[in-house]
């Protein structure tokens, strides 16, 4: 009895396939992630084993105080008495802090869900210690907002961006000071900031070409 013939279906197939580009691309994304969030959770590691007893109860006092964004609104109000450039950038700073507020606590949080850090597991001092919010962590809202305002005032009001940039970023650090936030979650906030400033100036601008030119 003769062999049966040999065809192009008995060729040994390669015991790899060839993977295809789409998930090699989100296999690199996963692992580049995975870094990004290590290197994340390293940083918030080091500052909470940092010990820092003269700065504790001053950070913790300056986020708690920047709850609800009380800080701008309070700069906001005493500049809206100093003259009509003032003023117009009070309005520019709290339209700004509308938008972040709003795109931080009402989509980014939702679309993220990111869990907040385990503050007793890194051993945050008490001393440290804030309410710690039950919404998601990411991105920080308060740091999207100081950075809004700092950033639409600063615009409006050239003067005023250095101390209130400073502010913004002592809000933003004294998130991750007091164990509610991962650095990761500040630099989103800070990056919203900056976009939501630009939106409220662009939409002041637009609605009111004479007062917010450039000059």
């Amino acid at each position: 009895m003769s062999e049966p013939p040999t065809t192009d279906q008995d060729v040994t197939r390669p015991l790899t396939q060839p993977v295809p580009a789409a998930d090699g691309l989100r296999r690199v994304a996963s692992a580049v992630l995975g870094d990004i969030r290590a290197i994340d959770g390293a940083l918030y590691a080091a500052v909470a084993a940092t010990p820092t007893p003269t700065l504790d109860r001053a950070l913790r006092r300056l986020s708690h105080t920047a709850d609800h964004s009380k800080i701008s609104f309070a700069i906001a109000g005493a500049l809206a008495l100093a003259g009509s450039r003032p003023r117009r950038a009070a309005l520019a700073g709290v339209g700004a802090v509308a938008v972040a507020s709003a795109s931080a606590n009402l989509l980014g949080k939702r679309l993220v869900r990111r869990n907040r850090p385990d503050r007793e597991a890194a051993r945050v001092t008490v001393d440290r210690h804030v309410p710690m919010p039950t919404s998601a962590s990411f991105p920080s809202g308060h740091t999207a907002s100081a950075v809004a305002f700092a950033t639409a005032v600063g615009t409006v009001l050239p003067a005023a961006s250095v101390p209130l940039g400073a502010l913004a970023g002592a809000v933003g650090y004294s998130r991750i000071h007091t164990g509610v936030h991962y650095p990761g979650d500040v630099a989103a906030g800070a990056v919203l900031g900056i976009a939501s400033a630009a939106t409220a100036l662009a939409v002041a601008s637009a609605r009111f070409p004479a007062s917010y030119r450039r000059t």
